[in-house]
């Protein structure tokens, strides 16, 4: 068994490279399932790895799951006060008491936080408490045969074959429904690229092993784009009056400018000038908590694409940190369930791309609410409410 499992990932160069040759996703599954094991040959797995893919089959329940993802229709406020628990708090911080020396290892060598670890550590599988049931091959090869997101997926199958051909992973392994392994949630790709052995046995065990969780974790949050040591959030107040068209993760401003037109740190007192630039997120409206996201903020995204999610791991992460907890404020009451879908149907019919009317105010909604509450005259935050329905 390899000594440290990111040396694998050359084997996967020729597969990466090379272009499918057979159709990507639907069609016949044994045929479809014969095209992957041939990109797998041609990679360099053998016959445990192969055999592994021959005895796989589609899993229904795992395209259930892919279509039902409805915890992400809930405010910031409902998702991240259910997920930030007391229990993941202290728990958190016991941890990052307990391996102090791997955190700052972590900190040292990629220079991520501490804090910032063991949120995602958390959040994903309670510190490696509920790593998932799911047959990893099975869940992989049912989502990268599906039409829905193929691109997603196809390119992890070959790294797990690899992993289990090398016996880094048993073919039985079982994750999260979407292919994730271990107690933070990798993807096979990013466990052959991306894998650290922490503890120095000589094995990457993202499953068993703390140390090389923390190490690993850390890897692939620096190569996600992470800023050395720079914050990622900071919870503001912000005032009654601001250009509300200015505001959003993507409008980075200098902290001078934000500072001029009111802004300040949640006590009331003056922002400090960092020196960085930062854009004003508002996840439920000018009237709701508000936060500075700097760059760091966007590797999140990387990680998850759910903006309830990404904040809500962020704030988390503020809360290891010493932050404590955000203030609700006064937010306008925000559409749900079949009146928010109605409106994106309504933002859909003007020709915007809301990602679909599932009743989720994903990145996609939030922007098209921007455009017309900019053309309607409305504070611009990506807020849907009743008076934005009603003009429309």
């Amino acid at each position: 068994m390899t000594s440290r499992v990111g040396i694998l990932a050359t084997v996967l160069m020729i597969a990466v490279a090379s272009p499918a040759v057979a159709q990507e996703c639907g069609g016949d599954f044994q045929a479809w399932k014969k095209t992957m094991g041939d990109e797998a040959r041609a990679a360099g797995v053998s016959e445990r790895g192969l055999e592994a893919l021959a005895a796989v089959e589609i899993d229904p329940k795992v395209l259930q799951r892919d279509r039902a993802q409805g915890v992400f229709s809930q405010t910031f406020a409902q998702f991240s006060d259910r997920m930030i628990s007391a229990y993941r708090l202290k728990n958190g911080a016991a941890n990052l008491q307990k391996y102090s020396d791997v955190f700052a290892r972590a900190d040292k060598e990629f220079g991520v936080q501490g804090p910032v670890i063991a949120a995602f550590w958390a959040l994903e599988t309670d510190f490696g408490a509920v790593q998932g049931d799911f047959h990893t091959l099975s869940a992989l090869v049912t989502l990268a045969h599906d039409c829905r997101r193929p691109d997603l997926f196809r390119k992890h199958i070959v790294p797990l074959l690899t992993l289990i051909d090398r016996g880094v992973l048993p073919a039985d392994v079982t994750g999260a429904w979407a292919g994730e392994i271990g107690q933070t949630q990798i993807l096979p790709l990013d466990y052959l690229n991306r894998g650290v052995d922490g503890d120095g046995d000589g094995i990457v065990d993202l499953r068993n092993s703390a140390p090389d969780v923390i190490m690993t974790t850390a890897n692939k949050i620096l190569s996600r784009g992470w800023k050395r040591d720079q914050p990622w959030i900071q919870e503001v107040r912000a005032p009654e009056q601001l250009p509300w068209e200015e505001t959003g993760r993507q409008n980075k401003l200098p902290i001078a400018q934000w500072s001029q037109w009111g802004v300040t740190n949640r006590d009331g007192s003056p922002l400090q000038d960092n020196g960085l630039k930062a854009g004003l997120v508002l996840p439920m409206g000018h009237k709701g908590p508000a936060f500075l996201t700097y760059d760091n903020y966007d590797v999140y995204l990387e990680w998850n694409q759910s903006a309830t999610y990404t904040l809500t791991a962020a704030h988390l992460a503020s809360r290891l940190a010493g932050d404590p907890h955000f203030e609700l404020r006064n937010p306008e009451p925000g559409l749900v369930g079949d009146a928010m879908k109605a409106l994106q149907q309504k933002l859909q019919d003007k020709g915007y791309d809301v990602g679909g009317i599932d009743g989720i105010l994903g990145n996609n909604t939030r922007e098209a609410i921007r455009q017309e509450q900019m053309k309607l005259g409305l504070p611009v935050d990506g807020w849907p409410t009743e008076e934005l329905m009603a003009r429309l």
